[in-house]
């Protein structure tokens, strides 16, 4: 297989799985070890999140934009957005800079991290039923409407994602439902959360990984950043209408299998 393909084929499958509650880190992690691809680099998964994440900003411009201008014109909802998504940021943010290297060794032991990604993804699909059954009434239909506990709650809920196979955008997606949070609500607030939280972890990942960064890496960063943005685009507005029309529990159930067939497979070889 080409290193071209490669790094298309780990492209699409983060641009797919990025903002789906199914774990991109998890998904890169077992199509590298069961498509029998070279030991993964743990910096180039994280950086290529950041083309999913454009692909944010590009499809919320307008949102993004009216926050901008509103904070100018101090308006109470665009400060309010602003808190609830730095807030919901923070946890992450801090527990992420100072456990960097432990989840960079975790990414980069295949065998390990084989086997965690696959217990996580059915642990989660688990708890993603169980919360959609229980979850209770939304009460919450909007980011500007959250309140900063609520915001900050979420962002505690979304440390858990840094086990691989967790998936962020499930951990925020499911801490918001248990707090009253709405469905379409809860998925947008794990876009506009993304994008901080992958800047972040983008930026920490790059600077950590600055001195072995060749230019053939950075040329493969470069595709895979384009592939990722791209298919993220498609899957974004699909997510959305799939969320109102069925909830997560499809999600849910695609992880189970997923999980346990990985871990069949890997027992098995």
């Amino acid at each position: 297989m080409t290193d071209l393909l490669i790094i298309i084929i780990l492209g699409i499958v983060e641009g797919v799985t990025e903002f789906l509650p199914v774990s991109s880190t998890g998904h890169l992690i077992l199509a590298g070890y069961f498509l029998g691809l070279p030991e993964a680099d743990a910096t180039f998964d994280i950086v290529i999140q950041l083309g999913a994440i454009l692909a944010i900003v590009v499809l919320y411009w307008q949102r993004f934009l009216g926050v901008l201008i509103g904070l100018l014109r101090r308006d109470p909802g665009a400060v309010s957005f602003t808190r609830n998504v730095l807030l919901g940021f923070l946890p992450a943010g801090i527990i992420g800079a100072v456990a960097y290297g432990a989840i960079r060794s975790v990414l980069e032991a295949p065998g390990i991290a084989v086997v965690v990604v696959a217990v996580a993804l059915v642990v989660g699909g688990v708890l993603i039923l169980l919360i959609e059954r229980t979850a209770p009434l939304a009460r919450t239909h909007s980011v500007e409407a959250m309140r900063w506990r609520t915001a900050l709650g979420i962002g505690i809920v979304q440390c858990l994602s840094m086990i691989p196979g967790i998936s962020r955008s499930g951990a925020t997606i499911m801490g918001a439902r248990t707090l009253g949070i709405d469905q379409k609500t809860a998925a947008e607030y794990s876009f506009f959360l993304a994008v901080p939280t992958m800047m972040g972890a983008t930026t920490l990942a790059l600077w950590k990984g600055r001195h072995d960064l060749g230019s053939a890496q950075l040329s493969a960063i470069a595709i895979g950043f384009a592939v990722s943005f791209v298919v993220a685009v498609v899957v974004v507005r699909w997510f959305i209408g799939m969320v109102s029309r069925h909830g997560f529990a499809p999600f849910a159930w695609y992880r189970i299998i997923v999980g346990a067939g990985a871990l069949a497979w890997y027992f098995a070889r």
